[in-house]
């Protein structure tokens, strides 16, 4: 497990991000140029070593409620890697629908009879899969995201 020396080192080599202290000497790294409502990339690091990495919508990633990963464990490389993923993230505009290419999103989407539906984010464009076969493509998140509400079917996390 890296030490907190060592995570806010990390945290303060990306020159985009801004160090804010907050309460009980934990410290809080925001990204101002976000194109969303979420500033922190880096939530709540304490000097036990524990902390939080918004990480809403990158997949391989279990978040919590708030869309945050716990980065107690991580490695450099993870941790740098998950970092550098979170400001892409939050350097997209949703209302755009679109993602920088190499991002890898990955949604299910399930309706009342059970049945799933997977949008990825391939050469962008917004395909949905029913398992293998695909439904539809679309050249945004947003009219994909329609059309699976207009189905009946609701994200899965």
């Amino acid at each position: 497990m890296l030490t907190f020396e060592e995570k806010l080192a990390i945290a303060t080599s990306f020159p985009e991000l801004e160090q804010k202290n907050v309460s009980l000497g934990r410290v809080n790294f925001q990204y101002p140029e976000s194109k969303t409502d979420k500033k922190n990339v880096l939530y709540h690091l304490h000097p036990n070593g524990n902390g939080f990495v918004y990480a809403e919508g990158i997949s391989g990633y279990r978040v919590d409620p708030k869309g945050m990963v716990n980065i107690r464990d991580f490695s450099e490389e993870d941790l740098r890697t998950l970092i550098q993923k979170s400001i892409e993230r939050l350097s997209i505009d949703p209302s755009e629908g679109t993602m920088a290419v190499g991002d890898e999103i990955e949604e299910v989407w399930r309706n009342e009879e059970g049945h799933t539906l997977t949008i990825i984010l391939e050469e962008d464009m917004w395909n949905v899969y029913a398992g293998i076969y695909l439904d539809g493509t679309f050249p945004s998140y947003n009219e994909a995201k329609s059309y699976l509400m207009e189905e009946g079917f609701t994200k899965q996390n």
